[in-house]
């Protein structure tokens, strides 16, 4: 009630909704309910609100294909749509109205670019959605699936993981979602839940032809029983992506589904159902990782045969005239990779989402990969991040350890120091829950150690002994001083300090709301509430030989609290509600199945503060990196959609882009033959060798002398106003010249991103080709006239840039965060270029929080508008392409700011660093794949690779 009024509220106030009239909302409801809610509920009920309206949702963006589609969805059609209503009606129970609104306008987006199911004729789409990981996309799909039954699909198939539990989930929350029963096997009588409570008409349940058991999947034998025609209501089907039960259910919709028989072919058609197929978590299992061969002419072998998985989903498309397939996934790589002309007569096209790729905005309280390490720099590194030493884990449990081993600490069977801390702030999370009125919500720790089963027993035997000492002492009050020293001493110098700098570190002014709801507490609140913790707290031993299980479901009223002890099961697709304190030392060098694996992202509102992260340091790089470069990608996605780019032009980009390799060998066949090229990138230091800076520093040095005076980088092209400089700029540089300055840095052997001798070559070979012939040279200072900071470089005396050690190790390489300003790649453009760059940057603007987006438009062009306008030129306001030009900008680092020791870093030798902003080509240039292969194995340390 208090919801409605307040979104009254919010369209006469801009969307504006405050807490005194969040207030003032609940003060007209709560007098009708004065003897069913007591004090602290009205509390929970007000900080729920607070939440529910304190947060803004990202845009969504949409790449299109060229196809023959006919443009269909109106107000109209959507009149009396009544699942899709109910299920609005169910969600605003439990999202913010933004965030329903907004699960609106987002199906809308990817239902439009299916097809009417009531067009006639033959018709396919196949499409991809990216969202984030653990943002919600069950959540989008379920919606999708109600709009497209209320549209007329006939034949929904949700694929739903490679796991019976994974499945299992998936079904239950269909059936709160869409079905509106519990699908509960031969059950005359069906319970109603989640939407089946909002609109109780039974006329419109939807059929179900699998259940929410673990052994609910499609069988052949229940399925005898199914009958299906054009007239009756939806089914829905969620399975496994497994060869038995595909295999059932394709030859199910043959024998008893099919109404028309191809007389060229003799293939059994279904022509009267509109199918829709939803792959959850697309890029794994469906992916074609067999290499189809195509002739000089780019034809396809007819004769190829697909993996059982991807020939299964394309022989269950095939089967139908009218169909539409929606890929979901975080990780959309291999998606990618899939060669847009793969196809067979048998199994019909591969599984490319030629007809659209949508990438979902997050809400501003998505804290993902982005969010999180980008914070990991500073307060946020020791606090939610918590690295862990190379001994321990590691003689507890070696890496490379075999099935069977027996983990031991000092030859005890026992838990490592770092896993009984981890274990602690697990504790200290339910606590400080409970005392914020979450005391009936679930919370949760995973800890991921080990994929063998048998270890997983082991270790949750471990964890269960630590857990009952701990239990027992507190509430028995045995031998308690020693161990209720040291946890206060724990939590008053270590866990409540960290709580709030991450409260400093994640929220800003704009978040107040938020904060509001992470109230402070002292240890004798949580030692008071600690024996009831403790004895609420269970571990679970989650994986396919242990008959454990998450049951959220049967504790909803009182929430589970849970140490989950797993592998395969918990590293893709299940949820871990509450998700508090992760330990994890598993190891992959593939970067979507190590995104996957971090279940830590998600939603965390009102206890963001108490989640703790337990992993190495080497992770926390690699998720650093991944996270930078997925970033990327999704930035130069968003100025593709803007400028109207296609999923084959996305295609083409991705297999040319300098880092990502990012997923198996098998699935990246079809990249092999692309060239290495940075067209289109920023490149910059950002990992440096001690050794190397006196030299680097030499030649730069050299280099700047070489090019002269130059002038004052103020005098620029065409400045901003207001924006001012402190530096030196060099125009017509020759690539000669870039060319020998790069041979003469040495790049960091670690650095991921940056080789400099590979970037030289790269630019010989656009030079050669008459791309990138002259370049743009800028000497970047600070401006604050601090002369303590200034230092002299090729005869120019500028500022130095102070940038923080951003790694754990003190002793190895000097590591940070990023190197540019934001504002820099803008150096020398003109006034009609700044213009044009900043227009395809607030149009590509989506005000995603993850994305580092800022809360409104920008009013400064983006890196990837500016190349891409250097690259493409601006037809409508004359600029042709300047692919000719790129931009060196040298920066110096002042060694002090590094806060490392002087032994590691002399305090007096600056360090040289550079960036290159390159402008995007057509012309296929780069270096050779043979070249591209050998340099990503040495640089990145894959263990796949690409050929």
């Amino acid at each position: 009630m208090a919801q409605k009024m307040l979104r009254r509220e919010a369209r006469v106030n801009n969307g504006d909704v405050t807490m005194s009239l969040i207030r003032k909302s609940l003060d007209k409801v709560l007098p009708l309910f004065e003897d069913e809610i007591d004090q602290s509920q009205q509390d929970e009920i007000f900080s729920e609100l607070i939440r529910r309206w304190s947060f803004s949702i990202g845009r969504n963006a949409t790449l299109k294909g060229d196809g023959n589609h006919v443009d269909w969805l109106n107000a109209e059609r959507k009149a009396n749509w009544r699942y899709w209503a109910r299920y609005a009606d169910y969600m605003e129970r439990h999202l913010p109205q933004k965030a329903v609104d907004a699960l609106d306008v987002s199906t809308d987006e990817v239902l439009q670019q299916l097809e009417d199911p009531q067009r006639p004729g033959a018709w396919d789409r196949r499409g991809l959605v990216v969202g984030h990981v653990q943002s919600g996309k069950t959540g989008n799909y379920t919606g999708l699936i109600c709009k497209a039954a209320d549209a007329g699909y006939k034949i929904i198939i949700v694929l739903a993981g490679l796991h019976n539990n994974l499945r299992s989930q998936t079904q239950v929350r269909l059936d709160e979602g869409f079905l509106g029963f519990e699908s509960l096997p031969n059950q005359e009588i069906l319970s109603p839940v989640g939407v089946g409570l909002e609109d109780t008409d039974i006329a419109i349940r939807p059929n179900n032809g699998t259940n929410r058991t673990e052994r609910g999947d499609f069988s052949t034998s229940v399925a005898r029983g199914f009958g299906v025609t054009p007239e009756d209501r939806p089914w829905l089907f969620v399975v496994k992506k497994q060869k038995t039960v595909l295999t059932n259910l394709n030859n199910w919709i043959q024998t008893r589904v099919a109404d028309h028989t191809d007389p060229a072919t003799g293939r059994k058609i279904v022509t009267n159902l509109p199918l829709l197929v939803i792959d959850d978590e697309c890029d794994h299992g469906s992916v074609d990782t067999q290499e189809q061969v195509f002739d000089e002419n780019g034809r396809p072998d007819d004769e190829h045969n697909p993996t059982t998985i991807n020939r299964l989903i394309r022989t269950l498309l095939h089967s139908f005239s009218r169909k539409a397939y929606v890929g979901y996934t975080a990780t959309p790589f291999a998606n990618i990779f899939i060669h847009n002309r793969s196809e067979t007569p048998e199994y019909g096209p591969d599984l490319f989402p030629s007809a659209f790729i949508t990438s979902l905005g997050a809400p501003s309280n998505y804290v993902g990969p982005g969010r999180l390490f980008r914070s990991a720099q500073g307060a946020a590194s020791s606090s939610l991040l918590r690295p862990l030493s190379e001994k321990d884990p590691s003689e507890w449990l070696p890496i490379g350890h075999k099935n069977g081993y027996l983990p031991r600490w000092e030859g005890a069977e026992d838990v490592p120091p770092s896993l009984k801390e981890a274990v602690r702030s697990f504790v200290y999370a339910c606590a400080v829950r409970k005392l914020r009125g979450q005391g009936s919500k679930h919370c949760s720790m995973l800890v991921h150690v080990t994929r063998f089963t048998s270890v997983q027993g082991e270790v949750k035997s471990q964890i269960e002994a630590y857990h009952r000492q701990l239990r027992d002492r507190f509430t028995r009050r045995i031998d308690i001083a020693e161990i209720e020293a040291e946890m206060r001493t724990e939590f008053e110098a270590v866990f409540r300090p960290s709580m709030a700098s991450v409260r400093e570190t994640f929220f800003d002014d704009g978040d107040e709301r938020q904060v509001e709801l992470m109230t402070d507490v002292s240890w004798g609140d949580v030692r008071e509430v600690l024996p009831d913790v403790l004895a609420d707290i269970v571990v679970r031993e989650i994986n396919g030989s242990a008959k454990d299980a998450l049951d959220y479901e049967d504790s909803r009223n009182t929430g589970l609290k849970v140490i989950a002890v797993g592998g395969d099961k918990l590293a893709r697709g299940l949820t871990l509600e509450g998700l508090c304190t992760s330990y994890f030392v598993r190891t992959t060098k593939m970067y979507d199945t190590l995104m996957q694996m971090g279940r830590w992202f998600g939603y965390r509102d009102g206890y963001l503060d108490v989640c703790r992260l337990y992993t190495s340091p080497e992770m926390i790089k690699w998720f650093g990196h991944i996270a930078e470069a997925a970033e990327e990608l999704r930035q130069d996605f968003d100025a593709m959609a803007a400028s109207g780019g296609t999923p084959r032009d996305f295609g083409l980009r991705v297999r040319s882009h300098s880092t990502l390799t990012v997923t198996s060998r098998t699935k990246m066949r079809h990249a092999k033959p692309m060239k290495i090229s940075f067209s289109g990138d920023l490149l910059q230091t950002i990992v440096f060798d001690p050794k190397a800076v006196q030299a680097n520093f030499t030649s730069g040095d050299r280099f700047l002398r070489g090019l002269g005076n130059g002038v004052d980088l103020n005098e620029q092209r065409w400045r901003a106003p207001g924006t001012n400089w402190s530096g030196r700029l060099w125009r017509q540089v020759s690539a000669e010249e870039v060319i020998d300055f790069l041979q003469g840095y040495s790049t960091h052997e670690n650095s991921y991103r940056v080789r400099s001798d590979l970037l030289a070559r790269f630019v010989r070979v656009m030079a050669d080709g008459g791309e990138l012939t002259e370049w743009t040279v800028a000497l970047v200072g600070r401006s604050d006239g601090d002369p303590e900071a200034m230092k002299c470089i090729g005869g120019c005396r500028i500022g130095m840039l102070k940038r923080s050690h951003n790694n754990s190790e003190q002793n190895g390489p000097y590591s940070i965060g990023t190197l540019i300003s934001s504002r820099d790649q803008a150096i020398d453009l003109t006034e009609a270029q700044w213009q044009a760059a900043l227009e395809l940057s607030q149009k590509a603007w989506r005000g995603d929080r993850e994305s580092d987006d800022e809360k409104g438009p920008p009013k400064n062009p983006g890196g990837p508008a500016i190349r891409r306008i250097l690259g493409e030129g601006d037809p409508v306001r004359g600029l042709r392409h300047e692919r000719e030009r790129g931009l060196l900008m040298l920066y110096l680092l002042d060694p002090k700011g590094s806060e490392l020791d002087r032994s590691v870093l002399d305090p007096d030798q600056p360090i040289l660093a550079w960036a290159a902003s390159l402008p995007g080509s057509s012309s296929g240039r780069g270096l050779s794949d043979k070249d591209y292969m050998a340099n990503t194995v040495e640089w990145e340390g894959f263990s796949d690779g690409l050929g």
